[in-house]
């Protein structure tokens, strides 16, 4: 079974920083996730924007996606009315484009679990307006 859940940017990162207090969490439960997790360009946007200009931290972050551990799951033009819908909708967190994705690949894909340490903002998402998120690591572990 591929892909069954997402990984946001704060989750990636705290996967490549072992000195991260969430890095053993997280690794932990990606260890039992079914890979490849699905993400989106936003958060590997997210993602190389914090890693900046650090040449040891571009070059883990490169490689841990090109390591087949995540896949891009696409957002196009038809893409932007939910997108938009779903950002004015959580407007008082404020949702960001990178969540926002998410959010809306998990209503696209069917999909539930998700790998983040984002858990004030994502405990607070709904899918389809009803579901929750099913967040790994949970809030304890850290």
């Amino acid at each position: 079974m591929a892909g069954n859940a997402l990984i946001d940017t704060g989750g990636i990162l705290a996967l490549l920083d072992r000195s991260d207090r969430w890095h053993t969490a997280c690794n932990a439960a990606f260890r039992q996730l079914h890979l490849p997790l699905k993400t989106s360009e936003a958060v590997l946007t997210e993602l190389f924007h914090l890693v900046g200009d650090n040449a040891r931290e571009k070059r883990a972050a490169w490689k841990f996606v090109r390591s087949g551990a995540v896949t891009i799951s696409p957002i196009s033009d038809a893409d932007f009315p939910e997108l938009d819908s779903l950002m004015d909708r959580y407007r008082d967190r404020p949702m960001d484009f990178a969540d926002a994705t998410l959010v809306h690949i998990a209503e696209r894909e069917s999909l539930q679990l998700i790998l983040t340490i984002d858990h004030d903002d994502f405990e607070t998402y709904r899918i389809h307006g009803r579901r929750r998120f099913r967040i790994v690591p949970e809030r304890r572990s850290a």
